[in-house]
């Protein structure tokens, strides 16, 4: 049987989860598997994102990959915030951050979204290579800035 990605729904929730907290362990958040599952719990009730989960033959989680949906006032279009991909260290290297990549391009054609965006750490060289053999193009005409709320 080969590999599929299908949407995560509450089945799949523990699977996120873990797959979730290993990924904020990638940018240096300290563990909190009650803090991911919690949140990932409540995108999911809300239906405020699409998650998409590949396993392999024997259950195991191999990655993830949420999109957030977003707006562009100026093309007047729906777009799908691609915020989160993850495989595991042992997944990696087998075309399974494609997969989800594809998936993610796929359902955003079928929910008539005129297309994805995303970000990525400046040194995070390795997401840039897939990104951009996929189509993606690095946007030169936009900074991101950030209010970060929780500062004094």
């Amino acid at each position: 049987m080969a590999i599929q990605a299908l949407r995560a729904g509450a089945a799949q929730l523990d699977a996120v989860a873990q797959l979730f907290d290993a990924y904020r362990g990638f940018y240096q958040q300290p563990p909190n598997l009650e803090q991911s599952r919690a949140f990932i719990a409540e995108r999911m009730a809300g239906n405020e994102s699409a998650i998409f989960l590949v396993q392999d033959e024997s259950g195991a989680a191999l990655g993830f990959v949420q999109l957030y949906p977003t707006f562009s006032s100026i093309d007047a279009h729906r777009t799908w915030l691609l915020s989160d991909l993850f495989t595991t260290p042992a997944a990696r290297g087998r075309g399974i951050g494609r997969l989800l990549m594809n998936t993610a391009r796929e359902f955003a054609l079928q929910t008539g979204a005129k297309g994805l965006m995303l970000e990525t750490a400046t040194d995070n060289v390795t997401a840039q290579g897939l990104y951009e053999s996929l189509g993606y193009v690095r946007d030169s005409g936009y900074y991101t800035y950030l209010l970060d709320l929780r500062q004094g």
